[in-house]
């Protein structure tokens, strides 16, 4: 059982403005709760017990909010600069011991189906032939959401970015594992996680599978408008 993680709650959110002029958006509510608590426990529910927030934004705030959980245990990663997704996680490597943990946007909103999506993830994850293993969503079970995906997924499992294509039928849920070796000799400098599992796709490294539950992403004054009213 994979018992660490991260959450990344370090944005702007600046298409959620004025909202992020004055909340973090990890800190925003959706359905009586935070997106970041929301993590949190779901985290919490499968035995993970500890995980790194990293914080940029409004950081006081979050820190503070953070004071009040006592599960799972919470290390505070903050970024005077803001390191984007790469960046951020690898400043925090040194928390994982070189063990795998799972990585949760903290702006994202889900409902399990037949099980935990996190525990799904977990059964599925095998350290010699992976390097991340992705969270997929169907686009007809993602809220609010008017893309045009991001992945094809083989009978294998394994995933393939769309590309130059012009659709895919699956959106990265932003809910993963990874194995630290992914990020191996990065440097802690502002840079997106994204190349580096374009690298891993062209390894054979790069896993997924298929969410079947509901999911939304409140990265929008829209989308967060009609997740806060499907979930009531």
């Amino acid at each position: 059982m994979i018992t660490q993680a991260m959450v990344l709650a370090a944005g702007e959110g600046r298409r959620l403005r004025p909202l992020t002029e004055h909340t973090p958006k990890p800190l925003i509510p959706v359905g009586g709760t935070t997106t970041l608590d929301y993590a949190l426990d779901q985290l919490a529910a499968i035995g993970v017990t500890q995980c790194v927030v990293n914080t940029y934004h409004l950081a006081d705030q979050i820190h503070t909010h953070l004071k009040g959980r006592t599960s799972p245990d919470i290390v505070i990663s903050h970024e005077p600069d803001l390191l984007n997704t790469g960046g951020g996680i690898a400043k925090a490597l040194p928390h994982f011991n070189e063990a795998p943990f799972f990585v949760l946007n903290g702006d994202i909103w889900w409902v399990d189906g037949h099980q935990s999506c996190l525990h799904q993830l977990n059964k599925l994850w095998d350290s010699e032939k992976m390097d991340a293993l992705l969270l997929l969503v169907p686009q007809e079970n993602a809220i609010g959401f008017d893309g045009v995906g991001d992945y094809f997924l083989t009978p294998e499992g394994r995933t393939h970015h769309r590309g130059d294509k012009p659709a895919a039928p699956y959106i990265f849920s932003g809910i993963r594992i990874l194995h630290p070796r992914l990020l191996a000799d990065q440097k802690v400098q502002p840079f997106s996680i994204v190349p580096l599992f374009h690298k891993a796709e062209r390894e054979g490294r790069l896993y997924g599978t298929v969410f079947d539950g509901d999911w939304g992403d409140i990265g929008t004054l829209d989308s967060l408008k009609i997740i806060q009213e499907v979930v009531g």
